[in-house]
């Protein structure tokens, strides 16, 4: 086996290379751009007064859209504003869907992703840096992604000193049976943690360790089923263990970076060690 160092090139001082042929090529294949298996909605989407965005996609689990504008060479502010401009069309059209804005070019300087960073936060915005490599004849994109959506804060948890419920709130809002699930799940976690107890309140039921809030998962009784939320990052070894164990997924939540399952009477019990395994990995990259 053979290793070199592949030369890298610029694609915008490229003769045949254009942004248009980029956008072609990540149409084709929207994985290559590192953020899922995503579903090409439109191309060129004509915005009213404000030209045309580049790519629209979708996560077609959670309905999530990425409004995704190119550019070969650096980032400028126009570019920066250009993307945020389409994410604000498309998410005022448009917002029955969770919309992110997304910026890809060859050079994200130090100073444009400080800027970028500003509206991170507020504006859910991802930067990908594209590199470009010469083998022989042909050309090799590879994509990283150099600044990530800040991930927010749940509003249940900056209201939970207003919004504490206690056990009779869940009872009646849920049933007997899905808040039981709740305790089978505590019950879990305290088999490869103890000291965690649960925390009730308005929009879900959390955990808590030392009387301070833990929530690595939260769950929600419903009156016939219960939601296990596992605030994990999406990865292939997680998709696999949820496929194989044939757990029901509500589709993962990018904005809040969940895992969100749902589980009927005699569930828990059945995918006991399923559970476990998740909750250990969710507990852990949680308090990590």
């Amino acid at each position: 086996m053979k290793i070199f160092k592949p030369e890298r090139i610029e694609l915008k001082n490229h003769p045949e290379i254009t942004e248009k042929i980029i956008q072609e090529k990540i149409a084709e294949d929207p994985s290559m751009i590192g953020l899922g298996d995503l579903v090409l909605k439109d191309k060129e989407r004509s915005q009213p007064r404000s030209g045309r965005l580049d790519l629209l996609m979708q996560d077609p689990d959670t309905n999530r859209r990425y409004e995704i504008e190119i550019q070969l060479g650096k980032t400028d502010e126009s570019h920066i504003i250009r993307t945020i401009e389409y994410w604000d069309i498309e998410k005022k059209r448009y917002p029955q869907y969770d919309h992110c804005a997304v910026i890809i070019a060859e050079d994200i300087t130090s100073r444009f992703l400080n800027v970028i960073s500003l509206f991170n936060g507020f504006i859910p915005l991802i930067a990908i840096q594209m590199n470009a490599f010469k083998f022989g004849n042909e050309i090799g994109l590879v994509f990283t992604k150099v600044l990530d959506e800040m991930p927010l804060g749940l509003v249940e948890e900056d209201e939970e000193v207003q919004a504490v419920t206690n056990r009779d709130y869940w009872l009646n809002r849920g049933s007997d049976t899905t808040v039981k699930m709740v305790d089978e799940i505590l019950d879990i976690v305290n088999s490869f943690k103890s000291g965690y107890t649960l925390k009730y309140n308005k929009f879900y039921i959390g955990f808590s360790t030392n009387g301070q809030a833990n929530n690595f998962a939260i769950c929600r009784p419903k009156k016939n089923y219960m939601r296990l939320e596992l605030k994990l990052p999406k990865s292939p070894e997680i998709d696999e263990i949820i496929e194989k164990a044939e757990i029901e997924e509500m589709g993962y939540d990018s904005r809040w970076g969940n895992y969100r399952l749902r589980f009927s009477k005699g569930d828990i019990v059945k995918h006991y060690s399923t559970l476990k395994e998740l909750l250990i990995k969710a507990e852990s990259n949680y308090n990590s």
